[in-house]
This record gives structure tokens, C-alpha cells and sequence, in this order.
């Protein structure tokens, strides 16, 4: 064990929960409406909750386990067999556990973001869980636990690269966001603006703190590649937010603060699979054409196709993780073969397997809630609570 890696990733867990809570529920949250706010905040944290618990029963273990290329087994369920003295390279195995868990939490929880405002309350956490069980925790195996999209799989001894997890975590999250969102058709009032873009600013603000941990401590050392790799975050962070944001003032002529909040996210969902393998310079290149061609995304996305995904998931995180993937095959770090093939392979899985399981879930309970819930909202119709009482 090594001190120095183990203070550093138990510092990156801690960084990687605080991007779901409280960031990811604050930058969700702001984007909907006043009587939606409570929801999203409810999904983030029971998904927070569930997931944890789940990860422990049965996800890390089909995740990194030690089963075949496919599927990592259930031997190591409840930590079986993992005290406090077992490694994993030079961490407690058990720490090890905890930061991929914090992957595991956000992961099903960027999906609330397309299906906010009209979804179930049951079948969040039913689909959630069966989706990181299914979906999420065996491609985690496939490229992180040693599968056939890794090192001496399928793409031969260079396997596929996604540093911290531009296929696991944003391609995933995105295909299914997208594919919830068809399933469940549009808002009955899209126009709605954000109720409170201030919010939305300190959400997304924590979510690029948290973002440190997320990429700084994928390297699961306390050293130069890691310092690399947070540096690199920040710098991608900064250019698109700026080039959405000036993208945003040629095309409509004012750039917004969701907008600029927005491009950050971007790039940091872009720079995510790379963040290991490239340098500041093409990290500025990375964020500067994230922050336009994500911004082109929503569009094609919400006025092309006419899909409500509402927050943007897939147009974001979606596109940003599967381009950040190819461009490390672009600069050299990675091979054409593996970076677009793995794309493919987790991209036909995802849209299967995610259909499969929207159809069970759907037989079990409501997808959506009726529309007088709808109407009134989400948070005093399902949660009995209200974010704002003006007249107390």
C-alpha cells in the first residue's frame, strides 16, 4: 500500500460523490421548473442512496471481479473475501471499491436530466438499478475489469482507451437518456425557461470541482500523470465554456450564463476518456470544439429530431464522451481500431439492453405520471412538499 495514493483517491472519492451531491442535483435542478425542483433533487439523492447499496451487493463485483471477459461474476458480492489489508495495485482494495462507486452513483444519475418533470418516482428507482447492474457495471468490466475491450482483448494488446470514462460513464449515461426520452415523448410545456439559472451556476461550479477527482483520481496514484490529468481538465473546462459561450453571441447575439455553465460541463465531459493521454494544448483544442459542437447537438437534437430530452443529457454528455473518445485515437494515444469499434460494441449494447429494460420496467410500474401530476407538478403531487413557500 502506498500512503500518498491512498490519501489522494480517498480525497477523489469524496470529490467524485460531491459531483452528484449536491452538484449535479443544484445544475439539474435550477433547469427545471419551480414545482419540479424537489423531484430532481429527490431522484439525484435516492439514486445516490440505492446505487450505493447496490454496488455493494452485486456491481463491483460483475464489474471487477474475476470471471470472464464478459462478465466479472458474483464473487466478490458483499465484499466477500476483502478485508482492510487487501490491495487493489497500491490501495486498499476496499477504498478502490468506494471510488468506483462514486462512478456507479453518477452515472444512472446523469440520466434524470432527460426524463425530469413527467417520469414515476417507482420507475426511476427500479429502472436506475436494474441499468447499473445490466448495462453500467458490465461495460465497466469489458474496458476497466479487465474484459475484451481491454489490453489483450479483442483489439489485441492495446485494447480501447477511456481514461475516465467517456464510453463507461457518458456514452452509456447518454444513449439511455436519449432513449428514455423518446420513450416517454415530450413535456407537455417545453417552453418553460430555467427557474432559477443561479442555481444552475453553483451546480454546475461543483460539478467542475468534483470533476478533479473524477479525472485526477482515474490515475489511482498521487503523482505527475495525475496532476496532468486534473490540469488538463481545467483547461478543457475553461476553453468551452468560453467558445459555447461565443458561439452563443455570434448565433443569437448575447451568450447566457446557462449557456456558458453548460459549455463547461461540455468540456469537461469531452476531456474525460482523453484526460490521461493528452497535454494542455490538446486539451484547448478538445474544449474549444466541445463547447460549439455539443451546442449544435442540442439543436439538432430538440428542433431536428424533436426529442425532449429536457437537460440536454445526450446532446452534453453524450456526444461530449464519445467525442473526446475518438480524439484520442485522433492525436496518436490511441488506436482508430479499438477507440471506434469499443464506441460501436457499447453504443449497440446500450441502445439493446436499455430498450429490454425500459419495456420490463414499463410492465411493472408507470413510466409517466398522469397529467394533472404533470400539470401541477412533480413535487407536491408525488413528494407532498414544495421548494418555495412565498407565503410562510
Amino acid at each position: 500500500m502506498n500512503g500518498a495514493d491512498t490519501a489522494w483517491i480517498i480525497v477523489a472519492t469524496a470529490l467524485v460523490l460531491f459531483m452528484t451531491l449536491p452538484g449535479l442535483a443544484l445544475f439539474y435542478g435550477g433547469l427545471v421548473r419551480a414545482r419540479n425542483v424537489l423531484s430532481v433533487f429527490m431522484h439525484c439523492y435516492a439514486i445516490a442512496c440505492l446505487m450505493s447499496i447496490l454496488w455493494l451487493v452485486a456491481g463491483y463485483s460483475i464489474a471487477f471481479g474475476d470471471g470472464n471477459a464478459i462478465w466479472g461474476g458474483l464473487g466478490k458480492m458483499f465484499l466477500n473475501g476483502i478485508t482492510a489489508d487487501s490491495l487493489s495495485g497500491t490501495l486498499p482494495e476496499v477504498l478502490f471499491f468506494a471510488f468506483q462507486m462514486t462512478f456507479a452513483i453518477i452515472t444512472p444519475a446523469l440520466i434524470v436530466g432527460a426524463y425530469v418533470e413527467r417520469i414515476g418516482f417507482g420507475f426511476v428507482l427500479l429502472f436506475s438499478a436494474l441499468w447499473m447492474l445490466f448495462v453500467y457495471a458490465p461495460v465497466t468490466h469489458w474496458i476497466w475489469g479487465g474484459g475484451f475491450l481491454a489490453d489483450g482483448g479483442i483489439f489485441g494488446e492495446t485494447g480501447v482507451k477511456d481514461f475516465a470514462g467517456g464510453i463507461v460513464v457518458h456514452e452509456t449515461a447518454g444513449i439511455a437518456a436519449l432513449l428514455l426520452a423518446v420513450f416517454l415523448g415530450p413535456r407537455k410545456n417545453r417552453t418553460t425557461p430555467p427557474h432559477n439559472p443561479g442555481i444552475v451556476m453553483i451546480g454546475a461550479a461543483m460539478l467542475w470541482v468534483g470533476w478533479f477527482g473524477f479525472n485526477g483520481g482515474s490515475q489511482l496514484a498521487a503523482d505527475g500523470g495525475a496532476a496532468m490529468a486534473l490540469t488538463v481538465t481545467h483547461i478543457s473546462a475553461a476553453t468551452a465554456s468560453l467558445s459555447w459561450a461565443l458561439w452563443e453571441k455570434i448565433k443569437f447575439g448575447r451568450a447566457s450564463l446557462v449557456g456558458i455553465v453548460t459549455g463547461t460541463i461540455a468540456g469537461l465531459a469531452s476531456i474525460t476518456p482523453a484526460s490521461g493521454f493528452v497535454g494542455p494544448v490538446e486539451a484547448l483544442v478538445i474544449g474549444a470544439i466541445a463547447g460549439v459542437l455539443c451546442q449544435e447537438a442540442v439543436n439538432v437534437i430538440r428542433n431536428w429530431l424533436k426529442i425532449d430530452d429536457t437537460l440536454d443529457v445526450f446532446a452534453v454528455h453524450g456526444v461530449g464522451g464519445i467525442f473526446g473518445t475518438i480524439m484520442i485515437a485522433a492525436f496518436g494515444a490511441g488506436s482508430w481500431a479499438a477507440q471506434l469499434g469499443s464506441l460501436i460494441i457499447v453504443g449497440v449494447f446500450t441502445i439493446v439492453a436499455t430498450s429490454v429494460l425500459i419495456m420490463i420496467v414499463k410492465a411493472i410500474t408507470p413510466l409517466r405520471v398522469d397529467q394533472e401530476t404533470e400539470t401541477n407538478g412533480l413535487d407536491l403531487s408525488v413528494h407532498g412538499e414544495r421548494a418555495y413557500e412565498f407565503n410562510s
